[in-house]
């Protein structure tokens, strides 16, 4: 006759080995888990405080528009882009067109012309700029920079193109 014993013990180095493998990987995967929370904090952080590289401006030149712009005209000033930096271009009469650097050299705020004062202000500190570009109240430590202004085809009856250059 057959007999059976269920008090068998089972081979526990088969089980302590399989519990070891998966006690390795839990242990990796939990590892690789917090690596990738980690990086995936830290990449977008150290992009944020990195200076971002904008090619400079290829050409010494650029088109502000006619000399009529409504834009010009009506508020006395417009913003255009020369390269990655703006300029404000502004119109004191038909001839007398001036422009500048509109970074303002405190904390790099736009600059803006304030037609009843005749002045450059810029309203994030009260920084003041006369129309030669100096600095004449508020914390600016530097005037700000110049540009070449040349109108072109201005003839009898018709509105010139404005031109910003470097000096």
């Amino acid at each position: 006759m057959l007999t059976i014993d269920f008090n068998v013990t089972p081979d526990t180095s088969a089980d302590k080995g399989l519990q070891q493998r998966r006690r390795n990987f839990l242990t990796w995967f939990l590892g690789a888990s917090v690596t990738a929370l980690f990086a995936s904090v830290a990449y977008p952080v150290a992009r944020f405080l990195g200076t971002p590289t904008q090619p400079e401006a290829a050409t010494s030149q650029v088109q502000a528009g006619p000399t009529n712009d409504p834009e010009l005209v009506e508020k006395g000033f417009k913003i255009v882009r020369f390269g990655s930096e703006p300029v404000i271009v502004i119109r004191l009469s038909d001839t007398d067109i001036r422009a500048y650097s509109a970074v303002c050299t405190h904390l790099a705020c736009i600059v803006e012309f304030r037609k009843s004062k005749r002045d450059l202000f810029c309203n994030c500190h009260n920084g003041e700029y006369d129309l030669q570009g100096r600095n004449i109240g508020g914390p600016p430590p530097r005037p700000l920079r110049p540009y070449q202004v040349h109108i072109v085809g201005q003839g009898p009856g018709q509105a010139g193109t404005v031109f910003v250059s470097r000096t």
